[in-house]
C-alpha cells in the first residue's frame, strides 16, 4: 500500500498504464490465445458501472465518414479535440484539483502540471494551496509546489494554444485573496492574455459533501494555521485540520458567479459542485449567471483525508449526470475516472469532459517523467476504439442512445439514431 492507495481504487491497473501506456488497453500479450478475459466488477451501487455501451448495427454516421474520407473509417479517425469550459483541449478530459496535500506538494503536483501542459489539457490547481504551502513569489520557493510553481510548470511545458490553468478557491482561499494574487501577477499574464486562465469556485466535493477540506498537518504547521483553520484531534505528531465549506443558497451562489465575472472579466469561470440531491438546480443557477463550466464530483471520488462514514454520503456520479442532463455549455465530471469505458459512459450521459484526480497522482507516482502522459495515451486509445465502435467520430455525437439500460425517460436501445 502507498499513501495514494484507496479502498476500491484500481491502483494496480493505473500503475500498469503509467508504465506501459497504450499496451495496457489490452490483456498481457503473453496470454494471447491461452486465456479468457472478462470484465472486473466496479464499485457496488454505481450507476455508471451498471450501464453497458451498446453499438447499433446500422451506422449512418459511419457512412458519412466513409464518404468524407473516401475509405472505411478507423478508430484513429475519431476526433477527440473539444472545448472544455472555454478552453480548447486536445482531449475531452482535464486534471482535477489535488489541493494542498503533501503528496501534491512534494513534487508530484509539479510533475502533473508539466505533463498536463505537454498534453494540452486543462489543469485545475486545488484549494488551500496558498494558506498551507504559500503562493510562491519568492524565487527560492521553486520546487516546493506552491501555487505559482504549478502554474509556471504547466506554462513552461505547454506547446500549443490548447489547455489552460484553472485556480480553485475555497472559503479560506478567499481570505487569502488567491484570485487577486493570480490575476495581478505578471508571471501569469501570458496565460491571461491568451485566454488560458480560469478561476473555479469550490462549492463542495464528492468525497465529503457538506464538509470542507480536511487533512493532517505537523504540529509546527498546526500552530501556523491555528487562526485560519479548525484544528482537532492530534494523531501522534500530527493534527487534524478542517476548513469551512462555506455557506451557499441560490442567491449566494448566483451572486458569487456574477462577482467573479465582474472582477475577473478576462478569466474563464468554473463552479465545482458536490453531489447533492439538488445538484441540477445548483448547476442551472451557475450557468444562468454565465459560468463557462460546471464541474460535478461524484460520491465515488477519492480524497486525501475524509471520515470513513462519508463513503455513503452523496449521489454517485452517474445519478448526478442523469439529473442534470445535457447542457448547452460545459458539464465536467470527475469521480473514479481512469479508463475509457467509464469516461465514454459519462460523455454519453451529457458530460463534455472527464476529470482525472487520484489517477493522475498515481500515474506520476509510478513514473515521475511520463506516467500521466502514458495513462492519458491509453485512455485516449480506448476512447477512440469505443466511440468508433458506436459508429461515431466526434465526442459531441455521443448520446444516451449509446447506453443500456436506457436512462429513465429516454428511448431503449435499438431506437434509430437522429
Amino acid at each position: 500500500m502507498t499513501a495514494l492507495s484507496a479502498p476500491g481504487f484500481p491502483e494496480t491497473a493505473v500503475r500498469d498504464r503509467a508504465r506501459r501506456g497504450e499496451a495496457a488497453a489490452f490483456p498481457p500479450h503473453e496470454e494471447y490465445g491461452r486465456a479468457v478475459f472478462g470484465s472486473v466488477a466496479g464499485t457496488g451501487g454505481d450507476p455508471l458501472d451498471a450501464l453497458r455501451i451498446v453499438p447499433p448495427v446500422l451506422m449512418p454516421r459511419r457512412l458519412e465518414k466513409l464518404v468524407e474520407l473516401g475509405r472505411e473509417p478507423l478508430p484513429e479517425d475519431v476526433d477527440l479535440t473539444t472545448r472544455l469550459g472555454g478552453f480548447g483541449s486536445a482531449l475531452p478530459l482535464y486534471v482535477s484539483a489535488f489541493g494542498s496535500t503533501s503528496l501534491a506538494s512534494d513534487g508530484l503536483g509539479l510533475a502533473v502540471a508539466r505533463q498536463a501542459g505537454a498534453l494540452g489539457v486543462p489543469l485545475v490547481v486545488g484549494e488551500n494551496v496558498v494558506p498551507v504551502t504559500g503562493y510562491g513569489r519568492v524565487e527560492e520557493s521553486a520546487g516546493r509546489a506552491m501555487l505559482l510553481d504549478r502554474i509556471r510548470a504547466y506554462a513552461e511545458e505547454s506547446r500549443s494554444e490548447l489547455g489552460g490553468v484553472v485556480v480553485q478557491q475555497s472559503t479560506e482561499d478567499a481570505d487569502a485573496e488567491v484570485w487577486n494574487l493570480v490575476y495581478s501577477d505578471p508571471n501569469v499574464t501570458p496565460l491571461l492574455e491568451a485566454g488560458r486562465l480560469g478561476f473555479e469556485l469550490k462549492v463542495g466535493q464528492g468525497a465529503k459533501p457538506g464538509l470542507g477540506g480536511m487533512t493532517l498537518v505537523d504540529t509546527a504547521t498546526a500552530e501556523r494555521l491555528a487562526d485560519t483553520y479548525a484544528l482537532g484531534t492530534s494523531t501522534g505528531s500530527r493534527v487534524h485540520r478542517s476548513s469551512s465549506p462555506g455557506t451557499f443558497t441560490s442567491d449566494i451562489l448566483g451572486s458569487q458567479v456574477r462577482l467573479m465575472r465582474n472582477n475577473f472579466p478576462r478569466c474563464r469561470i468554473w463552479v465545482k459542485l458536490p453531489p447533492g440531491r439538488d445538484v441540477a438546480d445548483a448547476a442551472a443557477i451557475a450557468w444562468a449567471e454565465g459560468a463557462d463550466a460546471v464541474t460535478v464530483d461524484g460520491a465515488e471520488a477519492g480524497t486525501g483525508w475524509a471520515p470513513t462514514s462519508f463513503l455513503d454520503v452523496g449521489l454517485p456520479l452517474g445519478e448526478c449526470l442523469a439529473r442534470i442532463g445535457r447542457p448547452a455549455t460545459s458539464l465536467l465530471a470527475s469521480g473514479r475516472m481512469w479508463e475509457g469505458t467509464r469516461a465514454t459512459k459519462a460523455l454519453a450521459l451529457g458530460a463534455t469532459g472527464i476529470g482525472l484526480g487520484r489517477a493522475a497522482l498515481l500515474a506520476v507516482h509510478e513514473r515521475r517523467a511520463d506516467g500521466l502522459v502514458n495513462l492519458v495515451r491509453c485512455l485516449a486509445l480506448e476512447l477512440r476504439l469505443l466511440i468508433s465502435a458506436l459508429g461515431k467520430y466526434a465526442v459531441a455525437d455521443l448520446g444516451r442512445e449509446d447506453l443500456w439500460p436506457a436512462p429513465c425517460g429516454h428511448p431503449p436501445p435499438g431506437t434509430p439514431q437522429p
